[in-house]
């Protein structure tokens, strides 16, 4: 791709609906997507190019990060970059090449430690700050600690030190029911790491005795800042990103995109895509209620969440980018709450693009599409393709 890509004036535009993809509802038959009122999706659907993709492979549920990271053309087993370092990079942290980084989620266990919901409530941003501030106090021989806010329940925790590493497993068992795991070494380098992150934990259940629902502290995705080639190196494109999350504004930055200011709402969101439009040929645009939604078991609110972006798709259509692809970084079914390994859908619109007989976007639609399905990782030379910005391949 570094070879046969070359600069033109055109535009792509990436519009990631996070978690998009579902399960029919018990009563009626339907996903989500198929449940929803879609013009603006469902009349892109006819100009375009559909399909399924795989983000990781078949019967692979995938994180946020390689979901993401596949679509915009890396191998998500070669770069399995961890959760901490997206969500301190998203709050626009300095992180040192040794510091070892954490997702973290306020949660709720019962009486008997066991969780019983793994993000206290969705708790509110205020709130989360204050918890912060408490466990900040934590102090531990070996370690430099820092507890920081990124957004609702999530917080990053940051481990600065001699001789640290980030092969720790997860505390988050990932379900309501269980208790918490004990953080286990991956390898004997990592021993002192585990120890000095489960003080941290016990002093973080102590100090947060009585706080319900943040009672308790899940961590997940410890990693280093990782070495990582460019979006502008591979395809030489200038690109920027518009996200309302700080973890996808974290892997926008590792990747090298320019992070937009971009709002709450996806509305304004694309008001900023039109701000911005004329500045670069590349535009990554994350949607997040969809997955939020999926997540918290809510069929009909994903639906609305739907039809929220479909509504505010017209402002996005009169760019008239040359190459619009719309998809998903993994399935959320609300019937599962959670992520699942099913396939997403996708569409690619282009002048140049060969328009299948896809007249719906949905899971069941575009598993007829002209693409079937195909791995995430070749969505961005098909986009290149179409904006005409690959050169031929050989003699």
């Amino acid at each position: 791709m570094k070879k046969i890509s070359r600069t033109s004036p055109s535009k792509i535009v990436l519009l990631i609906i996070d978690g998009v993809g579902g399960l029919p509802h018990p009563k009626s038959g339907k996903t989500e997507m198929e449940s929803a009122r879609k013009p603006n999706l469902n009349r892109i659907a006819k100009d375009s190019l559909c399909g399924l993709i795989d983000p990781v492979s078949p019967g692979i549920t995938p994180g946020s990060a390689p979901g993401h990271l596949a679509i915009f053309g890396y191998d998500p087993v070669q770069y399995n970059i961890g959760r901490g370092v997206m969500e301190a990079l998203g709050i626009d942290l300095e992180l040192k090449p040794d510091d070892i980084a954490a997702r973290g989620n306020f949660c709720t266990v019962d009486d008997r430690g066991i969780i019983t919901d793994r993000r206290a409530g969705r708790l509110a941003t205020d709130k989360n700050t204050k918890l912060c501030r408490l466990l900040s106090n934590i102090a531990i021989d070996e370690a430099e600690i820092s507890v920081l806010p990124v957004k609702e329940h999530r917080f990053v925790l940051i481990l600065r030190g001699k001789a640290l590493s980030s092969e720790l497993a997860d505390s988050d068992p990932q379900q309501v029911g269980l208790a918490p795991k004990k953080i286990k070494a991956l390898s004997p380098q990592a021993q002192k790491t585990a120890r000095i992150v489960n003080e941290f934990v016990s002093q973080a259940k102590s100090l947060l005795q009585g706080k319900a629902p943040a009672n308790m502290v899940l961590l997940r995705g410890f990693s280093r800042r990782p070495d990582i080639p460019l979006i502008s190196e591979i395809y030489k494109l200038k690109p920027a990103a518009i996200a309302t999350y700080p973890m996808y504004r974290g892997l926008a930055r590792l990747v090298g995109m320019q992070v937009l200011p971009g709002g709450d709402s996806i509305t304004e969101q694309l008001d900023s895509l039109r701000r911005y439009y004329a500045d670069y040929d590349f535009f990554f645009v994350h949607f997040k209620s969809a997955d939020t939604r999926g997540e918290d078991g809510d069929f009909r609110a994903k639906v609305q969440a739907i039809e929220e972006l479909d509504n505010a798709l017209p402002s996005l259509l009169s760019l008239e980018p040359e190459v619009l692809i719309i998809t998903g970084d993994h399935s959320t079914p609300a019937t599962l709450a959670m992520h699942s390994w099913h396939p997403v859908p996708f569409m690619l619109k282009s002048k140049w693009c060969r328009p299948d007989n896809v007249a719906e976007f949905s899971e069941r639609a575009c598993l007829a599409g002209g693409m079937g399905r195909f791995p995430a990782t070749e969505i961005m030379p098909l986009a290149m393709a179409n904006a005409l910005k690959l050169d031929k391949f050989g003699a």
